[in-house]
């Protein structure tokens, strides 16, 4: 790579325009040669390594367990070799395969507890090698050192919880003769409480070194672009899906609810009314219950898939500095409010615009009429021609949203949520510790009964206590402020805007009080994954300032910086 970057270096213009490499001297070639070399044979021997304990572990777990386990054990063991050895590729599967880990669980896996976990294949063992590599390389791991002693606090807590909770309790408490809900209050346990809480704290902390990765992941202008690009067509390709999905509902080739069940079952999402892609569904047009779980494990999976990426596809539709790419930001922003009306989901169709028009005002764009005009106009036409080729589903679906809000406020919700887990506690952790970690995490459910709450700071203090939400808050706020002044540093305006978008995604999502998204896949994934980035973007901004100079230096001109902080010909301020 080094004999690259200097071939490129020494790239130059001729007077046309067109650029003009030098010819390579035999040093070079011979270098070039040589990593070609060394790259193929590290792909060969990371395939081969992969592939020979893929098959051992296949042939071993067959002759235990069944073909699909041998299968998924053979491709899990094989994955994460070249996990290990392509940490970078590797990261961009986890966020490429994500979306659509919910189809592959419940269509492939049949809702196997092995397969809800697959994604994290390709995360832990890229976390490792980057991190081994920096060891090697001497850089640094914590890429935000200010951030350390409110994220250690943090990390403290939840220890002192799990050992004075979930260890205690099993170690020392009585097994409940029911569920874990007989034992609130008291001392009785349920299911394997270490085992809960090790997922618990996967669940709450795991992917908080994603921003670690992320730092590492996005090196230049370039890849920050391609990280928006990626995941606007993610969210693009979801939700065709998921508007397939809804027609196969509509037209009868995927059965109804109400052709399956009767009773209660006619306003509950279920595993046996899954279609084309996705989990567990819910259609019952003619009662108004309509909650579709897109390429999801569930409705509110999708839900806030559809609430995030339209922070998403907002940015690439605003910021792009490619004019088809803004088509596309806007095209997938369309999709997503259109998905956010027909697959019945309450909080997707108030919060999706609701977060749109957020980062307008937050980002300032509301006040650049020559960018937000044309944008505005173009989805007032798409929601008029939807509104009028649809106007019973929208009516239905604003009436549904109406009657909810009715029947439960959201504010009346929150503080019942609130006056539940303060109330409902184990007496191992008391106020202070709650009732360990895992106690209220619906993935924690394996290992015992879990409490469910749907709101996540109740759900926080009902796991780790006061002290546990305390200290998750303060971090939270010491990220926002670390990073707000972070973009609020940089002077290349696409990395500001990227910046200030991303910023606002951690302010609303850290902050949001109702249901709860940093326990849902898309959103927690996001929400670390921009804190990292917003943690690099003063390195490129650098970066790309010292790319400019050096193009500016390269020819026998003379420039001056103006009060913008450009470089501007030194003639043209002699003209004025």
């Amino acid at each position: 790579m080094t004999s690259l970057k200097a071939r490129n270096s020494r790239r130059k213009k001729t007077k046309s325009g067109e650029v003009k490499t030098p010819p390579l001297s035999p040093k070079e070639k011979l270098a070039i040669k040589r990593e070609a070399k060394k790259a193929r044979q590290k792909l060969i021997v990371s395939w081969s390594a992969s592939i020979a304990l893929g098959l051992l572990t296949a042939i071993v777990l067959l002759l235990l367990f069944e073909l699909k386990f041998a299968v998924a054990g053979g491709l899990g063991v094989a994955a994460m070799i070249l996990s290990y050895t392509y940490p970078r590729a590797s990261l961009w599967v986890f966020l490429i395969y994500m979306p659509f880990s919910g189809t592959v669980t419940y269509w492939f896996a049949e809702g196997n507890i092995i397969f809800q976990i697959a994604k994290d294949i390709f995360y832990f063992p890229a976390l490792l090698a980057l991190m081994v590599d920096c060891r090697r390389r001497n850089k640094p791991i914590f890429v935000a050192k200010q951030l350390i002693p409110t994220l250690s606090f943090l990390f403290f807590i939840c220890l002192i919880v799990f050992l004075l909770v979930n260890v205690r309790m099993e170690l020392f408490a009585p097994t409940c003769e029911y569920t874990r809900e007989v034992g609130i209050g008291g001392v009785c346990r349920n299911g394997q409480p270490i085992l809960q809480g090790l997922l618990g704290l996967k669940v709450f902390l795991g992917y908080i070194p994603l921003a670690f990765c992320a730092y590492y992941l996005i090196e230049d202008k370039k890849t920050l672009l391609n990280l928006g690009r990626v995941l606007v067509v993610l969210a693009i390709i979801c939700c065709t899906l998921a508007f397939i999905q809804y027609m196969f509902l509509r037209t009868g080739r995927c059965q109804a609810t109400s052709e399956i069940t009767e009773g209660a079952g006619l306003f509950r999402a279920s595993l046996e009314n899954k279609c084309f892609v996705g989990g567990s569904l819910l259609y019952t047009p003619e009662q108004g219950q309509i909650r579709l779980p897109g390429t999801f494990v569930s409705p509110w999976h999708w839900g806030w898939f559809l609430i995030a990426n339209s922070a998403i596809c907002f940015t690439v539709a605003f910021f792009e500095t490619s004019l088809f790419w803004r088509l596309v930001g806007f095209s997938g922003m369309g999709l997503i409010l259109i998905n956010s009306v027909v697959s019945g989901q309450r909080a997707a169709l108030i919060a999706a615009p609701a977060f749109i028009l957020v980062m307008l005002v937050l980002t300032g764009q509301i006040v650049k009429l020559k960018r937000f005009i044309p944008i505005a106009v173009g989805m007032a036409i798409v929601g008029f021609v939807f509104v009028t080729l649809n106007p019973e589903i929208v009516q239905e679906r604003i009436d549904s949203v109406i009657g909810r809000w009715q029947a439960s406020p959201p504010q009346d919700f929150i503080i019942g949520q609130w006056r539940w887990a303060t109330r409902s506690r184990s007496s191992y952790g008391g106020p202070l510790f709650g009732s360990g970690l895992g106690a209220a995490t619906n993935s924690a459910r394996a290992f015992g009964s879990t409490a469910f709450l749907e709101t996540y700071h109740p759900k926080v203090v009902y796991e780790v206590g006061y002290l546990g939400l305390m200290a998750f808050m303060v971090f939270i706020t010491h990220l926002l402020i670390y990073t707000f002044k972070q973009y609020q540093s940089l002077t290349d305006p696409v990395l500001k805007s990227f910046g200030s978008a991303f910023w606002v995604f951690l302010l609303v999502i850290g902050y949001m009080p109702y249901w709860y998204p940093l326990d849902a896949d898309p959103v927690a994934i996001y929400y670390w994954l921009f804190a990292g980035v917003l943690m690099k973007l003063t390195i490129i901004d650098k970066e790309e300032k010292s790319k400019e100079i050096q193009e500016i230096t390269s020819k026998n001109r003379r420039y001056r910086l103006n009060k913008n902080k450009k470089f501007v010909p030194l003639k043209k301020r002699l003209k004025t």
